[in-house]
């Protein structure tokens, strides 16, 4: 077990359920049992202490990591506060988000099957490839397989996923990725826009995706995805801005609106 005292700005439901991962299930006493990095485990937030149960003192430094713990949330959205009073108060109704470090090409994949999709067949089509192809853990779970595993398989294998016409992106971008010719640590660094086009080397891999991607497995944290939700929300409450405007943290900017506009649809019920 891991203890990580005086954490704050962390709510474990708004970041573990709002749609950037897609491997943890909340269990009836508020925690969260998941697995990253091939670590099978389950937090909680008790007393302003992170409770990492089953993990090893060794992972300390992952797991501080994949909670992002080093970066001042608080000073973050007190600067984001500043830009405009829309996202003053969506900061401050999502304060608790942060933008995990999840491992990159799970990340990718987890993306690639959220197309057109909602948040519990995204874990449904996630868990069923974990479990036919991934490594199983000593507790029984799976770990998400990996770049090499999946470059083996065909559509016809992805069938049980139930993940339709992302079953043929899934394969390219395992076989591209497993290969090299498309290199997720150097997305880690590039320039923006040129790693946004590595990761569109991928078949079905757009805007959306490669910013997603970007976002939450590289932690290129001045990304900022645009859905259905986002364009509407930044149409309606930011007319005047385009993302650029929200700086070198636009991807928390990003949840913040994100989750904000979700919990509040009566905002485009006039729309």
């Amino acid at each position: 077990m891991i203890v990580f005292r005086d954490v704050t700005e962390l709510d474990l439901l708004n970041t573990l359920d709002c749609g950037q991962s897609f491997r943890w299930t909340q269990l009836p006493d508020g925690s969260f049992s998941g697995v990253a990095f091939k670590k099978s485990v389950r937090v909680a937030l008790e007393g302003g202490s992170l409770i990492i149960d089953g993990a090893d003192e060794a992972d300390r430094q992952l797991w501080s990591d994949y909670f992002d713990l080093p970066l001042d949330y608080g000073k973050i959205r007190s600067d984001l506060s500043e830009l405009h009073p829309v996202l003053k108060e969506a900061a401050q109704y999502a304060s608790g988000i942060r933008i995990l470090r999840q491992e990159p090409y799970e990340a990718l994949c987890t993306f690639i099957i959220s197309q057109n999709n909602n948040i519990r067949r995204i874990k449904g089509i996630v868990q069923r490839l974990c479990e036919g192809f991934g490594e199983k853990l000593s507790d029984g779970s799976f770990a998400f397989p990996d770049a090499d595993t999946m470059s083996a398989l065909t559509v016809e294998d992805l069938a049980p996923l139930r993940a339709g016409f992302r079953a043929k992106y899934l394969v390219d971008a395992a076989q591209k990725v497993a290969s090299g010719e498309v290199d997720l640590e150097y997305c880690r660094t590039a320039d923006y826009d040129a790693a946004r086009a590595e990761l569109m080397k991928i078949k079905g891999v757009g805007t959306k995706v490669a910013d997603c991607t970007l976002l939450f497995g590289l932690h290129r944290v001045e990304a900022f995805p645009l859905d259905v939700w986002m364009k509407r929300a930044m149409k309606t409450l930011f007319p005047e801005m385009s993302p650029k405007d929200f700086g070198e943290y636009a991807g928390i900017a990003q949840q913040y609106i994100f989750h904000y506009s979700r919990m509040h649809p009566e905002i485009f019920s006039e729309i």
